[in-house]
């Protein structure tokens, strides 16, 4: 203990010193296109916003007209196909299903450069209402993966303001600094203003976002999913879940929210404080599931298919009974590794 004390000691005296050295270096965030706004439009396979931005989007259509459509957001280093296997099933459940690269992430340009929360959300509203106006009369939901998960939460004030019906929120990443340990935060803050360009990954680190190994194994040879990570977009990202943390107090609408029991990106700790800020159960709409057998990449673990069908019936009905048998209820007793959470589900 005392020379993992010392070391740290030392890292952190040399990270200071790194801080004066290069007292001028600030995370940095993606540079706006320097053209005149215009409206922001929809093609075939993409979302141009105001700037020009082109956000690359995958879209998988009900064979007829949908019940109802979604929009749906990817986690930190991913991008759109991350939807492909659960937006296959909502298709053929009258289901059609929109899905973006946001900005820094999949095909989009300044790739693996954090755009900030302020464009991030701005990109969602925009793409939200184009597809409400594309989709007049048709139930809108959005469904937020991780990251994407943490968008939706930070914008939630300004999504009542347009036509969305609900939102589902699959392990929304809500790590904000509050919850991450001191000798994370400090690091990460130092550098980021001091070497933001720097990339880390994640070998070594022993950590399973999933028990599909196979699906793993793809994402590790898809070319469009990041590997390597700057530090200030990991900053970047901490803000972010800062923020959606928060503003969790402000989810008004109909909302599913579902996570994992062996979720190892997400800690619960974080997931439990998220819940502690929503509404009251008794005057708000959020039903939440929690999988026995789920890791954080929920809709494409093993038992993916058990957690697609829960959001298929919750998207047609949101009061229906979901079929996993897994929400919790009230007088549930199956909380054993979220105790802390326990008295606010009771």
């Amino acid at each position: 203990m005392l020379k993992c004390l010392k070391l740290f000691v030392t890292l952190a005296v040399q990270l200071i010193l790194l801080l004066f050295l290069n007292a001028c270096s600030n995370p940095k965030i993606q540079t706006q296109p320097d053209i005149a706004p215009s409206q922001p439009r929809l093609t075939p396979a993409s979302a141009i916003m105001s700037d020009g931005y082109i956000l690359p989007m995958k879209i998988w259509q009900s064979a007829v007209e949908p019940d109802a459509v979604v929009l749906a957001l990817h986690g930190f280093n991913d991008y759109s196909n991350a939807f492909d296997a659960a937006a296959n099933i909502f298709a053929g459940d009258l289901i059609t299903t929109y899905a973006i690269d946001q900005r820094g992430f999949g095909a989009t340009e300044q790739n693996g450069v954090w755009a900030g929360r302020s464009i991030m959300q701005s990109d969602l509203i925009a793409t939200v209402d184009l597809l409400c106006d594309k989709h007049p009369g048709i139930p809108l939901f959005l469904l937020g993966e991780s990251m994407g998960g943490a968008v939706i939460l930070s914008a939630t004030q300004q999504l009542e303001q347009t036509c969305i019906q609900g939102v589902i929120l699959l392990a929304p990443a809500v790590w904000g600094w509050q919850v991450m340990p001191w000798w994370q935060t400090m690091p990460l803050r130092l550098l980021a203003h001091t070497m933001p360009e720097v990339t880390v990954t994640g070998e070594g680190l022993d950590i399973h976002p999933s028990d599909n190994d196979e699906m793993l194994r793809a994402l590790g040879r898809d070319p469009l999913v990041i590997k390597e990570t700057r530090i200030d977009a990991i900053y970047g990202l901490t803000d972010l879940m800062e923020a959606a943390l928060v503003n969790g107090a402000a989810l008004r609408m109909p909302a599913l929210i579902l996570y994992g029991e062996h979720d190892e990106i997400i800690p619960p700790p974080s997931f439990c404080m998220m819940l502690e800020n929503l509404p009251d159960r008794d005057t708000s709409q959020w039903r939440l599931v929690l999988y026995s057998n789920g890791y954080h990449m929920l809709s494409r673990d093993l038992q993916a298919e058990v957690v697609i069908k829960d959001m298929v019936v919750w998207i047609h009905d949101q009061r229906s009974s979901l079929p996993s048998g897994q929400e919790v209820v009230r007088g549930a007793s199956r909380l054993s590794v979220f105790s802390e959470c326990e008295h606010l589900l009771n």
